[in-house]
């Protein structure tokens, strides 16, 4: 009889063993973001799980694509009228990278830096934009990403503060 119990139990342990070899492998391969096949425009460093080259996120553009694009529609200080925004939720994007922090540093490629707490990408609905009015944003019309508010869904967004915040031409975000 307990060689019985034994018999069953073994199989019992190879199953898990099995399962918990799969998960980590699983895990591991989720840690690693494929690489960029065209020129990147974006890296993303400092407190983040998901990489693919060394300590750093790098993504070109149709890799920011498949995460999922959103519209924004909204009125800016920087265009006459509504303007038709598309571009990534960042909430979304910091989820891809495994962002472990508070807040990000987003640096300009002029260097401008400002920085901006996690949460209002979620509260705000903030979107990375990559096209204004249907066409990508060349670095000579504040692309090729722009840190994009919804200025017009909340009074408190129509101030200095958050106009700071809209990094264009953005380079790097760095999780701290």
């Amino acid at each position: 009889m307990l060689r019985t119990r034994f018999s069953m139990i073994q199989p019992t342990f190879l199953c898990l063993a099995i399962l918990l070899t799969g998960l980590l492998a699983a895990r591991s391969e989720n840690h690693q973001l494929p690489s960029p096949t065209e020129q990147p425009i974006l890296t993303i460093e400092g407190n983040i799980g998901v990489t693919n080259v060394g300590d750093k996120a790098l993504f070109d553009r149709p890799m920011l694509e498949e995460i999922g694009m959103t519209t924004v529609e909204t009125t800016t200080p920087w265009f006459d009228g509504r303007v038709k925004f598309e571009g990534v939720p960042v909430d979304r994007l910091m989820e891809v990278v495994a962002a472990d922090g508070t807040e990000v540093v987003a640096v300009a490629l002029n260097d401008y830096r400002t920085t901006i707490p996690l949460a209002d990408f979620r509260k705000y609905e903030v979107i990375l934009a990559l096209k204004r009015d249907g066409e990508y944003m060349s670095v000579s019309d504040k692309g090729p990403l722009f840190i994009v508010y919804p200025f017009d869904s909340d009074p408190d967004l129509d101030s200095q503060r958050y106009y700071a915040r809209s990094v264009w031409q953005l380079a790097r975000l760095i999780v701290r």
